[in-house]
């Protein structure tokens, strides 16, 4: 398990998963604003499943605590002392607060870890993402391609506290 939040397991991804992953990666319309999609089976055991470090980028289950269902998924790679961080909630899980949950979960975990930041891209028409970015106190930085990319700097050592 990478961390746990009140509601919350965030950990590897697991066999059992893939049938729930698969059920709401490939739903075109709720994954508009996502690029890992749309693969079958074999392909999605293949990314999730096989030996993934956060410096090569690592896609992580999203569970609930209370009964071990598949909620979502986080995306984290390490670039230096930065956490690119991406997240995703499956359509029936969406306006919960799941995503702000794993979100901040994974704000404290990057703390703790030493990254000096953390940073998401995010399609600007993707406005419940831009939102949620923004509620979590990260801030505009600029572009790069297609994305609209979002930075929030993690306190430094000397009896900070982490984030909330």
């Amino acid at each position: 398990m990478f961390f746990q939040t009140p509601r919350l397991l965030v950990r590897r991804f697991e066999e059992d998963d893939l049938d729930a992953f698969i059920a709401y990666r490939n739903d075109g319309r709720w994954m508009r604003y996502q690029g890992f999609k749309g693969l079958d089976k074999a392909a999605y055991r293949k990314a999730l499943l096989g030996p993934r470090a956060v410096e090569d980028g690592l896609q992580l289950a999203i569970v609930r605590r209370e009964d071990g269902a598949l909620l979502g998924d986080l995306y984290c790679k390490r670039e230096g002392d930065v956490l690119w961080l991406g997240y995703t909630v499956a359509p029936a899980c969406a306006r919960r607060g799941y995503a702000a949950e794993a979100a901040r979960g994974a704000l404290a975990w990057a703390w703790a870890e030493g990254f000096r930041a953390v940073r998401a891209g995010v399609l600007p028409d993707n406005v419940p993402s831009v939102r949620l970015l923004q509620k979590l106190g990260f801030r505009f930085t600029g572009r790069e391609a297609d994305e609209a990319v979002y930075e929030l700097p993690l306190p430094g050592p000397g009896g900070v506290t982490g984030p909330d």
